[in-house]
């Protein structure tokens, strides 16, 4: 039997065995014949990324050296060899560069909160709100921009959204400035009082994303037997492919291929930590890498295994914390990440910090690549994908939150152009063009959002 009449495998269909649900990723058999040769249905997808504590670029020296936004505004911008958005260079067509920016929500409103924008911050990045100071329960903030897409876009998938993060979480309680640390340790609020947690180990995502095994025990046994999930579906895969032409019998064995990879990978890592060696990062669990790089990546996977089965259509990514001393060393610097970032304006220490700012910058294409590279349709993931990269501080060694780095990834089923500088006028907030952001998702009915002004496009 091949799918080739007016019926067709349901979208959202899974390969099941005990405690393990694998969706399928989009295959020609789910269209109908008689749709076959229209426009499939365009589902267009959100990832919303965290990079905590400014820029160099941002600051006042690196701003006239163009550390982050080029000298040249429109579609012939140049990056000089010592700029951060340099690894985005081949990227260009799907890169759109939104500086000069404000969020002043993050900035201090009264006498008490001064001091406190490290525990403000990440509150305020995808709610453009500014959070009530408190330790208590009594949360006050915004409801963030994944959260509203998720509304709109992720309502009929199994996850709404997905919130992942890389930093370790304290969770509850009050942290420094009479702040909680509900507001630092996440970027995604469900509403104004109600934070998402954030979900720092690769195997709980991965988990999450699989159904793999039905409590904990089942769990433990599988990876005590260093069974893969896909060993329950087996049977599942060989009756399924029965039914499929080849190229999406070839679709499905490069996902099941790359699931177990995934999983090796985990596996791997779990193997690695809990073998008795001295750790990096020994408060981290076991799942958790010590390299900083293995870590994105392995997150940046099960995101794109999470579109390609369409889980869900939003995620959100903190990749960082504000007053982390982590090093990486990979950037070519050894020295902690928030003591370089308070430079003191010092061009040496400025460059430096800057170094660490490129090499984040610099994982970004590993996952521009897996879009690219994940067909759906005519098109692939990345073309359906709108990515948002930014902070909601600028100059990290004063703290302060004007000339914020924004930059926009992906094409959004058409909907944002890419190959495009666009320097806002002085003032500007950055929920304009996070409004207009939003806009391209399709949300053509919101007229503000956070303490915008009106909308920046971001688009010619």
């Amino acid at each position: 039997m091949t799918f080739l009449t007016r019926s067709a495998m349901p979208r959202r269909t899974f390969l099941q065995g005990v405690g393990a649900a694998v969706a399928l990723p989009y295959l020609d058999s789910m269209v109908p014949a008689l749709r076959r040769f229209g426009a499939p249905d365009e589902k267009t997808r959100l990832i919303a990324i965290e990079t905590v504590h400014g820029a160099a670029g941002s600051n006042i020296l690196g701003a006239s050296k163009n550390l982050w936004a080029p000298a040249k505004v429109g579609r012939d911008f140049e990056f000089i060899n010592d700029s951060a958005l340099l690894p985005l260079e081949p990227w260009r067509k799907h890169l759109t560069i939104v500086s000069n920016t404000d969020v002043r929500m993050a900035e201090a409103f009264d006498a008490p909160e001064i001091g406190g924008d490290h525990f403000r911050s990440s509150a305020v990045f995808l709610t453009q709100a500014h959070p009530k100071q408190t330790n208590g329960s009594d949360l006050y903030v915004g409801t963030s921009l994944d959260q509203i897409a998720a509304k709109r876009l992720g309502a009929d998938t199994p996850l709404p959204s997905m919130q992942l993060c890389i930093e370790n979480l304290d969770q509850a309680g009050g942290c420094d400035y009479n702040y909680a640390c509900a507001y630092t340790d996440t970027i995604s609020w469900a509403s104004p009082n109600e934070p998402l947690p954030m979900i720092r180990n690769p195997r709980v995502a991965f988990d999450l994303l699989f159904g793999a095994g039905n409590n904990n025990a089942d769990r433990m046994s599988r990876r005590k037997a260093n069974q893969s999930i896909l060993d329950w579906i087996t049977g599942e895969v060989t009756g399924l492919k029965k039914n499929l032409g080849s190229e999406d019998r070839a679709r499905i064995d490069k996902y099941l291929t790359d699931i177990r990879e995934l999983e090796r990978r985990i596996q791997a890592v779990e193997k690695k930590n809990s073998s008795g060696e001295v750790r990096a990062i020994p408060e981290a669990p076991i799942g958790v890498p010590d390299s900083y790089e293995e870590h994105i990546k392995l997150m940046f996977d099960i995101q794109v295994l999470a579109f390609q089965s369409d889980t869900t259509r939003v995620i959100s990514f903190k990749t960082g914390r504000d007053a982390s001393a982590r090093a990486y060393p990979d950037s070519g610097t050894t020295k902690g990440f928030h003591p370089l970032s308070h430079h003191g304006g010092r061009e040496s220490t400025v460059m430096e910090y800057n170094l660490i700012n490129k090499y984040h910058v610099s994982m970004l294409p590993y996952l521009l690549d897996k879009l690219k590279n994940s067909p759906e349709g005519d098109s692939n993931l990345l073309e359906k994908t709108g990515i948002i990269y930014g902070s909601p501080m600028a100059d990290s060694n004063i703290h302060n939150h004007r000339r914020c780095p924004l930059i926009f990834l992906g094409h959004a089923n058409g909907r944002i152009e890419g190959n495009l500088h666009l320097k806002a006028p002085d003032g500007t907030p950055m929920a304009n063009a996070l409004l207009s952001f939003m806009h391209g998702l399709g949300m053509d009915d919101m007229k503000s959002f956070g303490d915008s002004s009106g909308e920046f496009a971001i688009s010619h």
